[in-house]
């Protein structure tokens, strides 16, 4: 294994319910329609893709890039002292820096991916961090996986990816990586998109897991 990469949100950040929370909220303000589906439908969707969703789908009477830039602004707001980090993520990220070239590949925008970094001094160890929105498609297609190995200057299918939802799990095997599980205890991923991965009780449990 030559480097490992790590999803933001549900495994280094506990934001899926904030994002849940935003979207909505911003839904709903601007005469849109909640469906009981749309909170995994948009878990690994890039920001242009989830805008496009919540004007197109659930019918929010914004433009994308108006829905986008409102939702994107709340989320930031609530980043602003500092990110829900999980409990000894930090931790667990510089502990496998030490072994390991490291990554994000996240569905988060750049600034909130930074906003994390920052937040917890990790910016010099973490070298390469995605968003979806710098490449073709989000999760659960490959590509965020796929052009962080690359700027990592690894071969994809050396590295272990760290993810916790059903479109993320479904990304990272897509671009042959060795796939570690965290579920997210809000969404759970479906049970077909854990079959192939290696499945951790929590985070911290990684180091050790890596190592075998």
């Amino acid at each position: 294994m030559d480097a490992v990469i790590f999803d933001l949100d549900g495994v280094l950040v506990d934001s899926e319910t904030t994002w849940d929370e935003v979207r909505r909220s911003v839904v709903a303000e601007h005469g849109g329609t909640w469906r009981p589906e749309a909170t995994r439908a948009q878990q690994g969707m890039s920001t242009p893709e989830w805008a496009r969703y919540l004007v197109e789908t659930l019918g929010a009477r914004l433009t994308p890039d108006e829905i986008a830039r409102v939702v994107i602004d709340e989320m930031a707001a609530r980043y602003a002292d500092r990110p829900p980090v999980i409990d000894g993520a930090d931790q667990v990220v510089r502990e496998i820096s030490r072994h390991w070239p490291v990554a994000i590949a996240s569905s988060s925008p750049p600034v909130l991916i930074h906003s994390f970094l920052t937040a917890c001094d990790l910016t010099s160890l973490v070298p390469v961090a995605v968003s979806s929105e710098e490449v073709a498609a989000g999760k659960p297609e490959p590509d965020v996986y796929l052009r962080a190995a690359m700027l990592l200057n690894v071969d994809a299918s050396r590295c272990a990816a760290v993810e916790d939802s059903t479109n993320g799990l479904r990304a990272a095997f897509a671009a042959n990586m060795t796939v570690f599980a965290v579920p997210n205890p809000h969404f759970p991923p479906d049970p077909e998109a854990l079959r192939e991965a290696t499945v951790l009780p929590n985070l911290a449990a990684l180091p050790a897991a890596l190592s075998e």
